[in-house]
């Protein structure tokens, strides 16, 4: 019979590798990250083998050794897969390969502490193999795989100064590897959150500087807008000032004639001032959210673009089948992002077609703001419109193809939103979901 604490000692290990089963196998299945399934596949066969090692089931001794077996294959995949940095340092001269040897040393004699104190081999292995990737990768700064590390150090360090494993085979029954499968998953725990933070963090750096690449691969043709929309207004102040001269010099200058021409001129130099600003506010980078009518985002899109709409003579209606003051909460230039990149597309779908046409509207349910952009282009192949999310893929000869895969994301990650699309042969539909401001 076994006693009351052997019992719930065992009790509590198998619920701690059952639910850092079931914990890494769900993080696997949303990241696909093969170390996740490896170190499941490593506690399925370490609580094969601690059941086994228990006795509280008759088993060959063939069966546990299987179990140590594929827990050790399977920590090995995870140490490697885990791994951060090289595997072997860049050694320049013989003080550093006398330091790197003496480390090698000590993180050997470590490791080999480790596996006396607690007799499991997979766990010491997944120790003794991030401990090289801390050791020999210094300069890359504090990492996931140190705290795994430390964590274990300091454990080993503490026992080591207590004697701790052979107070505990005076006092107790138990086995000191139970101690290691739970220290093993707490530190495992917060060494993949830790690793998971970074991670977050680094996609948040990326996707900005992504954002900033797509606003610069569309600088060109931004600079052809911007001196499309400048020329007829300049052209007109030109006239009107050539006007005023004439009449200045036949002595023929009126001041209703001169308040007249210099309201026109005026007007010229507001609107110059407000695609300027168009284009000032497109580029820079904001981060604060605020509700935001999503008409004035249209508008604004629509000038950024205004000399290509002419240029190739698009007409584009604007309905909307709800309030138009409408508002949304978000990042009122990330919509505008999107719209120029999606409505870009349309112009780049109709350009080579007659009676050229982009139809824009806006519609409401109890919670959403419905945005749809519709061109009548020839539509988007089949094959293609699963990939024009995907990042880097585009159908254009001088396309980044960022733009829809930026959209995309700034849509689903900023505005909590969705972006979809529908196409035949008749044209092509985006549709973007945002929730309503309250």
């Amino acid at each position: 019979m076994y006693d009351l604490t052997t019992v719930l000692s065992y009790g509590i290990t198998f619920g701690i590798l059952m639910m850092t089963i079931v914990y890494t196998f769900i993080r696997y299945i949303y990241s696909k990250e093969l170390f996740y399934l490896s170190y499941c596949f490593m506690q399925i066969f370490s609580l094969s083998y601690i059941i086994l090692y228990s006795k509280f089931f008759y088993s060959e001794l063939f069966f546990q050794d299987f179990s140590l077996f594929f827990a050790t294959v399977s920590a090995l995949v995870f140490a490697v897969r885990f791994y951060e940095g090289k595997f072997i340092p860049k050694i320049t001269n013989t003080n550093e390969l006398i330091l790197n040897t003496l480390l090698l040393i000590f993180i050997i004699l470590t490791a080999l502490y480790h596996y006396l104190l607690f007799e499991y081999l997979p766990y010491t292995i997944i120790y003794a193999i991030l401990f090289v990737s801390i050791v020999f990768n210094l300069n890359q700064g504090f990492k996931a795989t140190a705290i795994y590390v430390i964590g274990w150090s300091v454990i080993c360090l503490i026992l080591y100064l207590l004697n701790f494993k052979t107070y505990f085979k005076m006092h107790t029954n138990l086995d000191l590897v139970l101690l290691a499968f739970a220290m093993e998953a707490i530190l495992f725990t917060i060494s993949v959150a830790y690793k998971y933070n970074l991670l977050k963090k680094e996609n948040i750096e990326i996707e900005s500087m992504l954002l900033q690449q797509s606003k610069l691969a569309q600088s060109g043709e931004m600079i052809a807008n911007i001196t499309h929309q400048f020329r007829q207004p300049l052209n007109n102040l030109s006239y009107i000032l050539i006007n005023l001269k004439n009449k200045y010099e036949s002595s023929n200058l009126e001041k209703s004639y001169f308040d007249r021409k210099t309201s026109q001129a005026n007007e010229q130099i507001e609107y110059l001032s407000s695609t300027i600003e168009n284009f000032r506010n497109f580029y820079t980078e904001s981060k604060e959210k605020e509700d935001f009518e999503i008409k004035e985002v249209i508008q604004n899109s629509l000038a950024i673009l205004s000399g290509d709409i002419k240029n190739i003579e698009v007409i584009v209606d604007l309905t909307f089948n709800t309030n138009e003051h409408i508002k949304i909460f978000g990042i009122k230039n990330e919509l505008a992002q999107v719209l120029v990149a999606i409505i870009s597309n349309a112009l780049d779908a109709i350009k080579t077609i007659e009676n050229r046409k982009i139809e824009i509207e806006i519609s409401s349910n109890t919670a959403d703001v419905i945005l749809s952009i519709k061109d009548n282009g020839k539509g988007i192949k089949a094959k293609l419109l699963d990939k024009i999310f995907e990042p880097y893929f585009t159908t254009k000869s001088s396309g980044t193809g960022l733009g829809l895969y930026l959209s995309k994301m700034i849509i689903e990650k900023s505005f909590k939103g969705k972006l979809n699309v529908k196409s035949n042969p008749k044209g092509t539909t985006f549709y973007i979901n945002i929730e309503k401001s309250v």
